[in-house]
């Protein structure tokens, strides 16, 4: 009984974890349809303005209250939440999405790195750094990188890491809630910039059926599924489990972008599948009977 009551609730949330990656990097796939209309800013207004829409709307959170709260992980979850999906689609302007992705993920890397404590962990972080090291074309001279692109994808992996232990910090006090407000929150930091780039062509009816698409794939549903992940497992395991991250947004480059993969590239992905599979399998038990969102 003890057993199925601690394997359960992870085999839930590294399930929530992978489903939210797929969803995220379709609508990362979407949103690049709305740059030539509306921009990169224009494309995360829509993302996070839509999305918090539809969570206040559907959760109601003010309905509900907390008697400890923490207002400080919250705001500080949400902005997080903005600044990242803000600098990560300007990435994607000019550099491919998974290599967007590899560079955004050296924030919960990081994580990971300064999170460990047994030999084991830097197995799979080295995996993993090896992984990375594959996917990007850093030597390649027929594809050299945008170096403004670099620098918002390496931005948008600082905002990632805060958003991960922020985000633990503001589930502890606010719940499932936590999603919703974040949102929210992002979304005042991400409407201006929309507006002052794209004007009222943010207004258009006929844009609306992919911001729609976008909002539910890339915040709605994959932040609502991370919430469930990030309330379960240690912030170390979430970290590195997101290793998946560059593997996912590869294959949505190579099926809805008609992007092209070398076989060093797929090697990578293989290197990354593997690590982060044996992170969730050597999680220790001691740390899943915690209180996960515990200081």
């Amino acid at each position: 009984m003890s057993s199925r009551s601690t394997v359960a609730p992870i085999a839930l949330a590294i399930g929530a974890l992978l489903i939210s990656m797929v969803s995220y990097q379709c609508g990362a796939s979407l949103a690049k349809h709305l740059f030539p209309q509306v921009g990169a800013q224009g494309a995360t207004a829509y993302r996070l303005g839509l999305s918090a829409l539809m969570l206040l709307l559907w959760k109601r959170p003010w309905r509900r209250s907390t008697g400890q709260r923490n207002w400080r992980a919250l705001w500080g979850y949400g902005l997080a939440m903005g600044a990242m999906n803000l600098v990560f689609y300007l990435s994607l302007r000019t550099i491919p999405l998974g290599i967007a992705v590899a560079l955004e993920f050296t924030g919960p890397l990081a994580l990971a790195v300064f999170g460990s404590r047994r030999l084991i962990d830097f197995v799979w972080i080295l995996l993993v750094v090896a992984g990375l090291a594959l996917l990007l074309p850093l030597r390649s001279p027929m594809q050299p990188l945008d170096p403004v692109g670099v620098m918002y994808a390496l931005a948008a992996g600082v905002g990632w890491a805060l958003y991960i232990v922020l985000g633990k910090k503001a589930g502890a006090a606010y719940g499932a809630d936590a999603v919703t407000w974040g949102t929210s929150i992002g979304a005042l930091l991400a409407i201006p910039f929309g507006f002052a780039h794209a004007g009222s062509a943010l207004l258009s009816p006929s844009l609306l059926p992919y911001a729609l698409g976008v909002a539910v794939l890339s915040s709605a549903l994959p932040y609502s599924l991370e919430m469930i992940a990030l309330t379960v497992l240690p912030a170390r395991t979430f970290s590195t489990l997101l290793s998946l991250e560059p593997a996912v947004a590869a294959v949505a480059g190579v099926s809805l972008l008609d992007e092209r993969l070398s076989v060093l590239q797929w090697l990578a992905i293989a290197a990354i599948i593997v690590a982060a599979a044996g992170t969730a399998l050597s999680v220790p038990r001691p740390e899943l009977t915690e209180p996960p969102l515990a200081n």
